[in-house]
């Protein structure tokens, strides 16, 4: 069948940007939403080499040194063998260094290293860069507004 066969047969227009009933699926639109932010965020990233996640373990120990990683990886939403493996990553850099708990010696802490405070701030820079532009396509009442409804989703 041609596409002006289908057309014809289902009396929706042919038009090169309808995609059909899958329009009106939110978890499709999410999913565009989302790919299209996060390769912008890794172009403004590249110079870096470093992942959304590893900043975000960079930038959580930066605002809670002696944080354990069992904390990061709840806090992260993430389960601990991919934060084990984030962390390894890191402390390879030397980015970040591994300590014992004064409260609880099972655990291990984390704390910012000179070269992992330099990189959250080059990281720092991007995201507000990265921010701007994604930001800019809001108003401020859109902003609120969208950020107030995806809490809705993964709060």
């Amino acid at each position: 069948m041609t596409k002006s066969d289908h057309a014809a047969e289902s009396d929706t227009p042919v038009d090169a940007g309808y995609i059909g009933e899958i329009d009106d699926i939110l978890g499709f639109h999410i999913r565009l939403a989302h790919g299209t932010a996060y390769r912008h965020f890794m172009q403004s990233f590249k110079f870096l080499d470093m992942t959304q996640k590893q900043v975000s373990v960079l930038w959580l120990v930066s605002d809670h040194p002696g944080i354990a990683q069992a904390d990061l990886a709840k806090r992260l939403q993430l389960d601990r063998a991919t934060v084990m493996a984030i962390v390894n990553r890191l402390t390879k850099r030397k980015f970040v260094v591994r300590g014992e708990s004064q409260t609880d010696r099972r655990k291990q802490t984390l704390k910012l290293l000179p070269a992992g405070g330099n990189a959250l701030q080059e990281a720092k820079r991007a995201i507000r860069a990265h921010e701007k532009w994604l930001k800019g396509r809001f108003t401020g009442r859109e902003l609120k507004t969208l950020i107030g409804l995806l809490r809705k989703i993964h709060g």
